[in-house]
């Protein structure tokens, strides 16, 4: 299956809301990711905007907007944790801005992720 490529106006835009975050970036398929003690919380896939959220948070979001998706990054394959947010609710910045402190804080709250010495 062939992705979309994300376009760089999309990764600039979710650099930009994520300047107040103590996040790192890096790139994933040429998508913008960001991490929080090793751990992935929000990036860029296709047209979307991809968040980790609780399964409590999940379920709010998908209830109170009906374009927000289980992520699957290829089709059947659901990323655990992760919804995909469309642009018609990315693009209303309040709510964007909830989501992401929601997706960053339930991050933070997971076991840091510690890479192998090699």
């Amino acid at each position: 299956m062939k992705w979309k490529k994300v376009t760089a106006e999309l990764n600039s835009f979710l650099d930009e809301k994520m300047s107040s975050f103590d996040a790192v970036r890096r790139p994933m398929f040429g998508s913008a990711c960001y991490f929080t003690n090793g751990n992935m919380f929000a990036g860029t896939h296709q047209d979307t905007i991809i968040l980790r959220l609780s399964e409590e948070d999940r379920l709010k979001i998908q209830s109170l907007y009906s374009e927000v998706t289980p992520f699957q990054p290829m089709e059947g394959r659901v990323m655990k944790e992760y919804v995909a947010l469309p642009e018609s609710v990315y693009g209303q910045s309040d709510t964007l801005k909830l989501w992401l402190s929601r997706s960053y804080q339930y991050a933070l709250s997971l076991k840091p992720k510690v890479k192998p010495a090699h």
